[in-house]
């Protein structure tokens, strides 16, 4: 990954965890996963509505943010979901196509598709007899 991931990724507080809170928001968990042609980051959101997504990407930084609304009335006797404000951000290295950069929302999965630049693609180079 360290071909299209510059450095580290950046997290609302160090060494962060969805439990923890950092100037009242909180930082979901993501999976990244790299393919042949795009890296593919899974992030779990739990109770997020696609209204309340913002996601960005602008000086090769690709930010997440948006907020949890409380699921039910009453006084929460235990909670491990984040509720309120999220916040991610990833750095991301010029292999990546930033014009291809897609979201989905699927069953509280945010599923973000960073689709390799053809420059950085393996490629196969034809033998020829002569």
């Amino acid at each position: 990954m360290s071909t299209t991931m510059t450095g580290n990724e950046k997290q609302s507080g160090a060494n962060s965890s969805p439990e923890q809170t950092y100037q009242s928001t909180y930082v979901p968990r993501f999976d990244i996963w790299e393919g042949e042609d795009e890296l593919l980051l899974l992030g779990d959101l739990p109770g997020v509505k696609v209204d309340d997504l913002d996601i960005r990407f602008e000086n090769r930084e690709l930010t997440i943010h948006g907020n949890v609304s409380s699921r039910y009335e009453g006084e929460m006797l235990f909670g491990e979901y984040g509720i309120g404000d999220f916040h991610r951000s990833f750095t991301i290295g010029d292999a990546i196509d930033a014009e291809k950069i897609s979201a989905e929302m699927c069953n509280g999965v945010l599923k973000l598709h960073l689709p390799k630049s053809e420059k950085v693609k393996p490629r196969r180079i034809e033998v020829k007899a002569s």
